[in-house]
Parts: C-alpha cells; sequence; structure tokens
C-alpha cells in the first residue's frame, strides 16, 4: 500500500482506489493520507469522476475519528449520503451575519465601500452581531436620510436571501464529527458565496480559538462558482494558512482555468481527472513542479474514473484508479430513458 500526502505510513488514511498499470490492470491499493492537514484539488472535465472522488472521500471521512467534514454541496450531489449508514447530515445554508467580515459586507451587496452607503454597511457589520440589529444601527445613525435609505434597501436584499440567522451554522454544529453536508443546491450566487464565506471562516476560527478538537476537512464541488465571489476571500486564506491550525481545504472543478492561480499553486495534493479544454490543461501546466517530467498534458487519464494523483508532499506522481463507492452517486445527470423504466416499466427502442 501507498499513503500519498506523507512520507511515512502513520496515522489514519483513506482508501483511494489502487494503481493502474499502462495495461489497465490493478496494482497496489493508494491512500490519502488523513493524519495531517492538506490543500487539495480535484480536476476533471463533465462526467469524469470529480464529485464522484469527493463522495469516496468522504466516505472514508465519515469513518475516521478526529476530524470534522463539511461538503459545499451546490448541485445536490451528496444527499444520498445521509441515506447510507454513515453519519452524515444534509443542513439548510443559515449562519451567523456575524461569521462574515465586515470588509466582505460591501463587495456581498454590490457597494462601494468608500461610498456612504457602504461605508455605513461596514460600520453596522463591524458593529452588531445580526442582520436585524445591523439594520436598526443604520437606522439610528445620523448619516443623512439618501444614505440611510441606500443602506437599508441593501440589508433589507440581504435579508430576503433567508441565509442569515442568529442560530445559523456553530462551530459546535460544524466540528461534532460527523459529515455536514451544506446543501447549496438551488441557492443564487451572492447568498450561496455568503455562506461559504461563513462557514469557511466559522472552521478557521474555531480552530484558531481552540473551540474545536476535531480537525475539519472542508470539500467544495464546483468550487470555481465560489473562488470569483466573496468567499474567495475565505477560500484563499483555507489554502494558504489553513493547515497550521488543522483546517483542510479542497477544491473539486471542471473549469481549473476560472480558479485564482493560488488555488493551484497551494495545492499539496492534485487528483486530475479527464481534462480536454487547453485553457484548463495549461492552468494546470503552468503550475506543474519540477519534478513532473514530460508535462501534465501528456500523463492526463481518458478513462472515467482514472485519475493523475500529483503529490507536493513526497514529490511523486501516481496513476490511480479511484475505488467504487459505497454509497449511491447523486452527481450523475438525470436521463430520459430512467424516467421512461420508471413510469412505464420499458422504453422505447425507436430512438436509441
Amino acid at each position: 500500500m501507498v499513503v500519498i500526502g506523507r512520507e511515512r505510513e502513520q496515522g489514519p488514511t483513506a482508501r483511494l482506489g489502487h494503481y493502474r498499470a499502462r495495461d489497465g490492470s490493478r496494482g497496489a491499493p493508494v491512500d490519502v493520507d488523513l493524519d495531517r492537514p492538506h490543500a487539495g484539488l480535484v480536476v476533471g472535465k463533465r462526467g469524469s469522476g470529480k464529485t464522484y472522488t469527493l463522495g469516496v472521500l468522504l466516505e472514508e471521512l465519515a469513518d475516521t475519528d478526529g476530524v470534522a467534514p463539511v461538503v459545499a454541496d451546490p448541485m445536490g450531489a451528496f444527499a444520498p449520503l445521509t441515506a447510507a449508514d454513515i453519519a452524515a447530515t444534509v443542513v439548510d445554508p443559515r449562519v451567523r451575519a456575524a461569521a462574515l467580515d465586515p470588509s466582505l459586507w460591501c463587495a456581498l451587496l454590490g457597494l462601494d465601500p468608500e461610498s456612504g452607503a457602504g461605508a455605513l454597511v461596514w460600520q453596522a457589520a463591524a458593529r452588531r452581531d445580526t442582520l436585524t440589529e445591523m439594520s436598526a444601527w443604520v437606522e439610528e445613525s445620523d448619516a443623512d436620510t439618501a444614505t440611510r435609505r441606500a443602506a437599508s434597501n441593501h440589508l433589507a436584499l440581504a435579508a430576503s436571501w433567508d441565509v442569515f440567522d442568529p442560530a445559523g451554522l456553530s462551530p459546535e454544529r460544524l466540528c461534532g464529527g460527523s459529515v455536514t453536508v451544506l446543501n447549496l443546491a438551488g441557492v443564487d450566487h451572492a447568498p450561496a458565496n455568503a455562506v461559504l464565506a461563513a462557514v469557511a471562516s466559522t472552521l478557521y476560527d474555531a480552530r484558531v480559538a481552540g473551540e474545536t478538537r476535531h480537525l475539519p476537512w472542508l470539500l467544495v464541488d464546483e468550487a470555481h462558482a465560489f473562488t470569483d465571489g466573496v468567499a474567495g476571500r475565505a477560500l484563499e486564506r483555507l489554502l494558504t494558512r489553513g493547515r497550521h491550525p488543522g483546517v483542510s481545504c479542497w477544491l473539486a472543478t471542471q473549469r481549473p482555468s476560472a480558479l485564482p492561480p493560488v488555488a493551484v499553486s497551494q495545492a499539496d495534493l492534485l487528483l486530475a481527472h479527464r481534462l480536454t479544454s487547453e485553457a484548463d490543461v495549461a492552468a494546470l501546466t503552468d503550475a506543474r513542479p519540477t519534478y513532473l517530467d514530460g508535462g501534465i498534458e501528456r500523463r492526463l487519464p481518458a478513462e472515467t474514473g482514472a485519475a493523475l494523483v500529483v503529490d507536493d508532499v513526497t514529490e511523486s506522481v501516481h496513476h490511480v484508479q479511484v475505488r467504487e463507492r459505497r454509497t449511491s452517486h447523486g452527481g450523475e445527470s438525470p436521463r430520459v430513458s430512467e424516467r421512461v423504466r420508471a413510469g412505464h416499466g420499458t422504453t422505447s427502442s425507436h430512438h436509441n
């Protein structure tokens, strides 16, 4: 057995799959280190297996003591985990307004921080903990009527998203040890980013303050939808500084070219499934380590479920076939044929 992500075999591991020989035959088992925090990146075109791979990691994390796995699920792909015999809970996206850094509120609401309304919202976020308290502080401020009205309207917009709650996700709930599936399916871009930024900050702050003994693992599917929003700054902090307090951050995307360079350069573990876009391959190639001989583009797999694993901890490269899931995979697209079979018991053969 080979463990990627560490130099010596000790502590808990996750069974990722097995070596894949050039002739397609199965080789030795390959595990991922779970003993230490890691920054990971899982990439691959749609249908290549990236979301499936995140599910494999979540299954393993669910069986590991001492970790607190949280997955941001914008597509509803991980809800089936709760129906399996593992400790997993789907939670509604409700976070505390105070979990967001005050500096993020202007960007979140599309306000210029140097404008009157922007400065007022920033001050309100710095002085009050809840959205209701922020709105009241704005109304009671000595700003002119137009400025107060503009700031109040933007805070009312945030309230309409229904994601801010004084009893929102706490460190205790996020770091209880079971898998937390953050249900962001159907949530618009701005509120989804607000939720993820708050959750990422909560996990980081909880470890810095010593509020939890569990080591959090934050996994983000469709990460390109978050790194360009207000969640981007919180995720960057986890990628660059999260390992010191013990927070792992894994991003999964079909568009690595849409990620900021830091997301690729800071990953100590890269799991690359099939990619066909020249821009996406170039994004990985530009950040490839010097020990990756011959370029990454020549080593990327073509088969679904196969992955090229670049381990920056041991400066090694592995060709891996990801193991089969023990739980249902919710990341596949629905098919007309499946709906027909479910409704009528058979499928017409005239349109194959």
